[in-house]
């Protein structure tokens, strides 16, 4: 039955079916075919979104789209600027710093990519960067956006997993922060072997002007985190805090969005949810399904026959979510195999938080590597660039990202987690 199941996904997939459907669909073909009262697919649909955590979802969509249309994303993109702008090659930089002050706001990295690009990329072509280099580093900056807190997937593998969404939070931050050192430093031997100009003129008087000018962005991770790690209120609260918060910013102080504004982006980030839940329905279905075949034991017990080293099973565990994050999204990819995968690595001693950031950072990556490769989608968008020019240019940046993604496996301690 486990055969048929997975052949009827793959089957789905290749004729094009939507990932919720796909997934749905198999699930309750092989369910059917088995005997099994279809109520219960019903039942586990409706189990699996009832959860308080998930509030979270789209309230963080919803606050993370009404930043990106506003002026935070400029604001922003004007102080890391100030910071770094009078760097050779300093512009690459900012778009690696705007990206990580984005992503503590945004939780996107579709998201993230948009608001960096846009501001950031007139003024990239008017210093001569390379366009496409300068696209893909946007593209692979974005990546950021879900592992740096506040974050969209690590809300998922909580609930999942039965994990604590604040712990996840707080581990975030120093792999997010490995990321974004890493992008940077490719940027800049790419800005020396390519004699990028200099930028903006250091000076402490336009540091301190845009960073008034950004503190109402900056703030937001104050706010969410702070009131997280404190105590004040719960994931789930702080996301619907930042979202009035978003939207006091943006229609009252900032005064860069209307009602037809507010309205138009409710709408988007209500599609974009009910997109993300329905996801998560079908994936309990079928979450339920393969635990109740015991799929992940077998599966666990048929990679511990490959080898009992855990150096190469996490290897080859790595390898299956980068493989995944080729071909399907993030939170699909996300939901079909913490299931799958959690088991075998808690044989091994992985802490479920450290596997959380593990596969979070694994299928981060898949957001730049085609087919589904959303960033580099919205960045060809946002440049009006062909994909295969931005593909080609994102090779670097994205060997670095690997990188630290088995600096997160293997070497843990560095980035404050526990293997």
């Amino acid at each position: 039955m486990t055969a048929l199941l997975f052949v009827l996904f793959f089957l789905f997939m290749l004729l094009g079916v939507p990932v919720a459907l796909a997934i749905g669909a198999s699930t309750l073909l092989a369910l059917q075919a088995q005997g099994v009262p279809l109520m219960v697919v019903t039942q586990q649909m409706f189990q699996g979104i009832n959860s308080f955590a998930l509030v979270a979802v789209p309230m963080f969509i919803l606050a993370g789209d009404l930043m990106a249309q506003g002026k935070v994303s400029e604001k922003l993109v004007d102080f890391a600027d100030a910071l770094f702008g009078f760097l050779k090659g300093g512009l690459s930089i900012v778009s690696v710093l705007a990206g990580m002050f984005f992503a503590a706001i945004s939780g996107s990295g579709a998201a993230t990519t948009a608001a960096v690009g846009s501001s950031l990329v007139p003024e990239l072509r008017k210093k001569g960067y390379e366009p496409a280099s300068a696209a893909s580093l946007i593209a692979a900056s974005g990546t950021i956006g879900v592992v740096i807190p506040p974050s969209v997937p690590m809300i998922i593998y909580a609930v999942i997993a039965q994990q604590s969404v604040s712990q996840l939070f707080l581990s975030g931050f120093l792999p997010g922060l490995a990321m974004g050192l890493g992008l940077a430093t490719i940027a800049i031997v790419q800005a020396y072997r390519r004699q990028y100009p200099r930028g903006t003129t250091f000076s402490l008087a336009t540091i301190w002007r845009t960073l008034k000018s950004a503190s109402w962005g900056l703030a937001t991770p104050v706010i969410i985190l702070g009131g997280i790690f404190s105590g004040i209120f719960t994931p789930s609260e702080a996301a619907v805090v930042a979202v009035n918060y978003a939207l006091m910013v943006s229609l009252f102080v900032y005064r860069d969005l209307g009602i037809k504004d507010v309205y138009r982006i409710l709408i988007r980030s209500a599609i974009t949810t009910s997109v993300i839940m329905l996801v998560i329905a079908t994936s309990a279905v079928l979450s339920w399904t393969l635990s109740s075949w015991q799929v992940p034991g077998a599966i666990a017990q048929a990679v511990l026959s490959i080898s009992t080293d855990p150096y190469v099973i996490m290897l080859l565990v790595v390898a299956v979510i980068l493989l995944t994050g080729v071909f399907i999204e993030t939170a699909s990819a996300l939901i079909i195999l913490t299931p799958v995968l959690l088991p075998l690595v808690t044989q091994l001693g992985i802490d479920p938080i450290h596997f959380g950031l593990i596969i979070v950072v694994g299928l981060a990556i898949g957001m730049i590597t085609p087919p589904v490769a959303i960033n580099l989608y919205v960045a060809s968008s946002v440049t009006q660039l062909p994909l295969e020019r931005i593909t080609r240019a994102i090779i670097p940046y994205l060997l670095g990202l690997v990188a630290v993604l088995l600096l997160v496996v293997y070497v843990p301690i560095l980035l404050g987690l526990s293997g």
